[in-house]
């Protein structure tokens, strides 16, 4: 089980962390601009974390989900999932675009190009992916995820070892000079947001990755263990941009300044890796969007996710972080409601999600098929539906243990 929970919450932290942690300006203006009390508000925003990520991933996997309407619907009323699904395709079109803008901010700060390269560089890749099997191209750039956590090590550790400040002369100049998210104006407020927002942006995709998991409690556990790890990371994100505040502040990409702090040619590759994780992030947005846009006529796939791709590109130009500002507090507020609607859901119904678990598990281990058709009569799922999960198990454990078998032998 252990093995399924850790898998699932590598990938809960491969989505939520996407490229806005990665090029450290939300964790800047969300928690850094308020000085040290910023650590407080890690503190709040990976409780809520935790539990959100607890929730949407024993909800996807309750549902056997295949898009996130199918838990939407099923866990609030009408008018609530209407405003949750709308939330999400706001958000899915609304980070795609900015991604345009942090791909062009990334390249200039590295090298001092104009904006429009970067935004072109990924527009083109974005409209050349789009025929191609999406997801065989993120497996292979999911890699940019490990990377981006040994390189918030790498800056962590040299802001504790090699930078000298005072923490009341950092605390004093960040209240005073980083500028905040609009709409944010204390601590827990800005910590709540941030949350919300990447709750948001991850929610659709963990409800579908999550859905492909039959083992809620496996399902469970690796959402709380996602939630652990992101907090680790954030705190060390926050204390590395704190204790160089005076030395990042006004980047666009505050880690890969950081970086470059660090070493140069550990600031060239970082550049990469940022670049990756925008494309990815900007990729996953609106691929999803479009998909969610043409699901009753998915022949119009295509055109629908080039035109949004072209929009997002057109708006881009706004600037990175203006739109960092005053874009993601409106999502982060959308975020919080979503989290609190399948986190309070999930709370009152956590016996009888624990019980399906159970229900599932033994299914697994049963010796006959009426003991499988018993606890198929029991489970939330349609009778076919649960049955052939649990052959899949089934098959899925006989063959790793034909595997253990045949490595014993070789």
């Amino acid at each position: 089980m252990w093995k399924r929970s850790l898998a699932v919450a590598a990938s809960f932290v491969g989505i939520v962390v996407g490229a806005g942690f990665a090029s450290g300006m939300e964790a800047l203006q969300y928690f850094v601009a308020y000085g040290t009390n910023g650590f407080y508000g890690v503190i709040l925003a990976s409780v809520t974390m935790l539990l959100a990520a607890t929730a949407f991933m024993t909800f996807g996997s309750y549902f056997l989900a295949r898009e996130h309407n199918e838990v939407f619907y099923s866990v609030a009323s009408k008018p609530a999932a209407f405003i949750m699904d709308w939330s999400a395709v706001a958000c899915m079109f609304s980070v795609g675009f900015v991604m345009f803008a942090g791909a062009g901010s990334n390249l200039q700060q590295s090298f001092g190009w104009q904006i429009w390269v970067g935004a072109v560089a990924m527009l083109t890749l974005m409209l050349i992916v789009g025929r191609f099997d999406v997801d065989k191209v993120s497996s292979v750039i999911g890699w940019a995820t490990p990377l981006l956590v040994v390189f918030v090590l790498i800056g962590s550790i040299y802001s504790f070892t090699q930078v000298d400040v005072s923490w009341g002369e950092v605390n004093d100049y960040a209240q005073r000079e980083v500028t905040r998210a609009d709409g944010t104006p204390y601590w827990w407020l800005g910590a709540l947001n941030h949350t919300g927002l990447n709750a948001l942006c991850g929610v659709s995709m963990a409800l579908v990755m999550a859905g492909d998991e039959f083992d809620t409690k496996s399902s469970r556990f690796g959402g709380l263990i996602g939630g652990v790890i992101y907090a680790v990371m954030l705190a060390l994100l926050v204390a590395s941009l704190l204790l160089q505040v005076e030395s990042v502040n006004g980047a666009d990409m505050p880690l890969l300044a950081v970086i470059d702090n660090v070493d140069p040619v550990l600031g060239f590759i970082m550049t990469w890796v940022i670049f990756l994780m925008v494309f990815n992030t900007c990729l996953g947005m609106l691929y999803a969007l479009a998909k969610r846009l043409t699901r009753s006529k998915p022949e119009r796939f295509y055109p629908v996710y080039a035109i949004a791709c072209v929009v997002g590109f057109g708006l881009s130009f706004a600037g990175f972080q203006p739109l960092v500002n005053s874009l993601y507090p409106v999502l982060g507020y959308l975020g919080l409601f979503v989290m609190a609607v399948m986190t309070v859901v999930y709370l009152r119904h956590r016996d009888e999600l624990k019980d399906e678990g159970e229900r599932r598990a033994q299914a697994v281990e049963a010796d006959t098929d009426k003991e499988v058709d018993e606890l198929a009569d029991e489970s939330n799922l349609e009778d076919d539906e649960f049955k052939d999960a649990v052959q899949e198990e089934a098959d899925a454990a006989e063959e790793k243990e034909k595997n253990r078998s045949l490595n014993d032998l070789l």
